[in-house]
């Protein structure tokens, strides 16, 4: 195999992320930011509490960028088996469909992604930036990365700001302070689109609703027979379910079980 096979567009994404990460904070060390500053003034908690979390933030990118999001089986197991068995028990309002692309049994909110080639259990969108998925599996943690990698943008745009000289002549300032302006930048520009994402994601959690229900419930069968979402339960209860799996069961159990109430709701 050429070793210019192994260059996926994973391996690159992965690398890239890697690199320009480590980058930034080398710039943010090199320059008279408050890094520098309390390293002269033998302050090492921060500085160090702030590799931490540039550390921290990177596994957890890589852990979830690498992590199964939640396919769905071409051949199931026993225990999915079982499930499948639960899930012919409770009635069905709307008959499950299999994938065109794999042939496999969708469950309810489960999407065929063309990248990965795979149908992925409770698909919420496909991050070209991870080069993953985010699905039943890695979603809490894909949102517990946007939170950390927030926290981890903003005190580096604090940093490269610390940093910034305005009152010298232009081509010296541009000399000393030009790498680092160009960060500041890009810096802003990457805490702008985590905030936006980590409040968009938090609101979608808070009404257990995914990107792709949110933007595609007219085209989605089990949603646009509906008002309302029939997985919402509740902001706490959402809330557990998301981070901490409970209470469990199947999508389909649920949707049965907001069939109904609504069913009792309207003979009454």
């Amino acid at each position: 195999m050429a070793p210019w096979a192994l260059l996926t567009p994973g391996v690159l994404v992965r690398t890239g992320h890697t690199v320009l990460t480590w980058g930034i904070t080398l710039v943010l060390f090199l320059h008279d930011t408050a890094l520098r500053q309390w390293e002269e003034q033998g302050e090492l908690l921060l500085p160090l509490t702030f590799l931490l979390l540039v550390l921290a933030s990177l596994l957890l990118y890589l852990t979830v960028s690498l992590m199964d999001p939640g396919y769905v089986n071409v051949l199931p197991q026993p225990q999915e088996e079982a499930k499948e068995e639960q899930t012919a028990m409770v009635p069905q309002a709307i008959p499950l469909r299999r994938c065109r692309y794999c042939m496999v049994l969708q469950p309810l909110r489960a999407r065929h992604c063309r990248e990965c080639r795979r149908c992925v259990r409770r698909y919420d969108h496909h991050c070209p930036w991870m080069e993953n998925c985010v699905g039943e599996r890695n979603h809490p943690l894909f949102v517990a990365y946007l939170a950390l990698q927030l926290v981890v943008l903003l005190w580096a745009l604090y940093l490269a700001w610390s940093g910034l000289r305005f009152f010298q002549p232009w081509g010296l300032w541009l000399r000393s302070s030009g790498l680092l302006f160009a960060t500041f930048l890009l810096l802003s520009l990457f805490s702008l689109v985590a905030g936006l994402l980590l409040a968009s994601h938090l609101y979608l959690v808070a009404s257990n609703t995914t990107t792709w229900e949110f933007i595609s419930s007219h085209r989605i069968a089990y949603l646009r027979q509906r008002p309302g979402n029939p997985f919402d339960r509740g902001l706490t209860r959402n809330l557990a379910h998301f981070f901490c799996g409970w209470p469990s069961g199947s999508w389909e159990a649920l949707w049965a079980e907001d069939e109904e109430e609504e069913g009792s709701s309207q003979a009454v």
